[in-house]
């Protein structure tokens, strides 16, 4: 082929897309990247939540261990006052019975427990640190214990033991400040579960016993997700596999575990990996299909407006040429000039019927391809310079093929056409038909320059063309006939510069037992 301006078609489109399927990518990676800054940071909060719990677990366990020993103290206290006072039942107590008393004394005023003793008639015979002054409780001794008091000294067993002889009992409780900071336990033990079951993270938390039976408290849960054995025992179970749970000791000496899950941001943002994949595939699909519909488009419009403006433009001349060769038929004129006019004609009509085809589906007969491509050679070596040689090689007997005869001679003409360009007006052009089972195969060969390797995947494409002038359609064209009209296939079987090309077209053969070729088209 001529070597001269080259085009690659639409490189500026496949651009664009490149820079908009880049810039799809990026603003999902950055969209991407900041759910997970998100998701490690709902993660960050969580685990520091699950480490405050715990150390505060630990902290509730040591307080509740402090209050154990501060009340086992304050029975050994209570108990060393009751073996002073059986002291008085020894016989040779003697000059220590003063110490002893002073002993006791000092016990009962340094423990601030409140304590009282009765006798068997249920008469307060000492008391001490139940009311608010020393002189309040000397007014309670000698008075009858009523049911009241004896409900106030009831958390803890009796004491029994003997003086002198007389069997009395030891009541009491726990101390005042034993007592405010029990109600402080207390307090802080409701306040923990608060927070955690309603904790500022919105993790969800269930809070259940020792032996995972019973919830005791629960946050930002659905209370239907546990609400039979069955289902609590499945939910604590998922709950386990994402996180261990936190073993409590509360302030009533009972054992609980706290179970917890991820967030619900952090189950959501778990799918953002598979959304955005699906988001990029999406992006890409739809961006590829816009940009090939639209250049299926643009080449529709190419065909369609070149087709039917070509049509338009030769109806005139046509027309006028017809009433010129029925005028001068008859006259004194040479009948080889009329006969050639009258080619002409014809051959001008052909090309309108080709391009108003173009854009509409196009009727396929069973033709012989041989008379076909005999007759088009035959009509281009008459029009062609006579230093190009054509030879053609074709089956003797009809190869029927179903084919649109106008539409095919208009492709076997622009492979002519490129092949006479291409030897610059001198060389050899031939035509070789071969038969492979249920396929016919075409090669048109030329001696002309040749196809650079750089360019050969381009000349099919819209917009290519060797010509300074050149529109780029003519192979393209050929390959929309062949592959869309007629299903089969053209392409560019080798090529080498300085030695020529060859094109190859393959075609189906006809279902249709052989018969002569249709004859019905005109011959010019």
């Amino acid at each position: 082929m001529k070597d001269a301006k080259f085009k690659k078609p639409r490189k500026g489109k496949w651009i664009i897309l490149a820079i908009t399927v880049a810039l799809g990518f990026a603003a999902l990676w950055l969209i991407y990247a900041f759910a997970q800054q998100i998701r490690n940071s709902e993660q960050d909060k969580v685990r520091l939540w699950a480490s405050a719990i715990s150390q505060k677990a630990q902290l509730m366990s040591s307080t509740e261990r402090f209050f154990n020993e501060v009340d086992i103290d304050e029975r050994r206290k209570v108990k060393l006052y009751i073996d002073v006072l059986e002291s008085f039942n020894k016989k040779d107590l003697g000059s220590d019975a003063e110490f002893y008393l002073s002993y006791v004394s000092y016990i009962v005023d340094s423990s601030r427990t409140p304590f009282m003793i009765i006798d068997r008639d249920s008469l307060i015979t000492s008391c001490g640190n139940i009311k608010s002054t020393p002189r309040e409780d000397g007014q309670l001794i000698g008075t009858k214990v009523t049911p009241e008091l004896l409900y106030l000294f009831s958390n803890n067993p009796p004491f029994h033991y003997n003086v002198w002889g007389i069997p009395l009992t030891l009541l009491y409780k726990e101390s005042q400040i034993y007592t405010d900071m029990r109600f402080i336990l207390d307090n802080l033990n409701e306040s923990f579960l608060s927070e955690v079951t309603n904790n500022s993270v919105f993790v969800p938390v269930i809070v259940v016993d020792s032996l995972k039976k019973n919830v005791i408290s629960y946050g930002n849960i659905n209370p239907v997700e546990f609400d039979s054995p069955s289902k609590l025992e499945k939910k604590l179970k998922a709950m386990q596999g994402e996180n261990d749970p936190i073993m409590l000791r509360l302030a009533n000496h009972h054992l609980a575990y706290v179970f917890y899950e991820r967030t619900p941001l952090l189950k959501l943002l778990r799918f953002i990996p598979l959304v955005y994949l699906f988001l990029g595939m999406i992006l890409v699909i739809v961006s590829y299909n816009l940009f090939r519909t639209a250049r299926s488009n643009e080449e529709n419009r190419v065909w369609i407006g070149m087709a039917k403006e070509t049509a338009h433009q030769l109806g005139t001349p046509i027309s006028s040429l017809s009433g010129w060769a029925d005028y001068l038929k008859g006259k004194p004129l040479e009948e080889p000039y009329l006969s050639e006019i009258r080619k002409d004609i014809d051959r001008l009509d052909t090309i309108a019927r080709r391009f108003s085809k173009i854009g509409s589906i196009p009727e396929l007969k069973d033709e012989n391809i041989c008379e076909v491509i005999q007759h088009t050679i035959s009509y281009m070596e008459k029009r062609s310079p006579r230093k190009v040689n054509f030879v053609t090689n074709l089956p003797d007997s009809p190869v029927i093929v179903p084919i649109n005869r106008y539409l095919f001679e208009w492709v076997i003409e622009n492979l002519c056409k490129n092949a006479i360009d291409a030897m610059e007006g001198k060389g050899t052009f031939t035509t070789l038909l071969s038969i492979e089972g249920s396929h016919i195969h075409i090669d048109l060969c030329d001696t002309g320059k040749g196809i650079p390797t750089s360019q050969q995947k381009y000349i099919f494409e819209s917009g290519f063309s060797t010509k300074q002038r050149g529109w780029g359609l003519g192979l393209s064209l050929a390959r929309r006939i062949i592959k869309e009209y007629h299903k089969g296939k053209i392409y560019l079987k080798y090529s080498i510069p300085g030695q020529g090309s060859v094109f190859r077209i393959t075609l189906h053969k006809s279902s249709a037992p052989s018969a002569s070729s249709n004859s019905d088209a005109n011959n010019s």
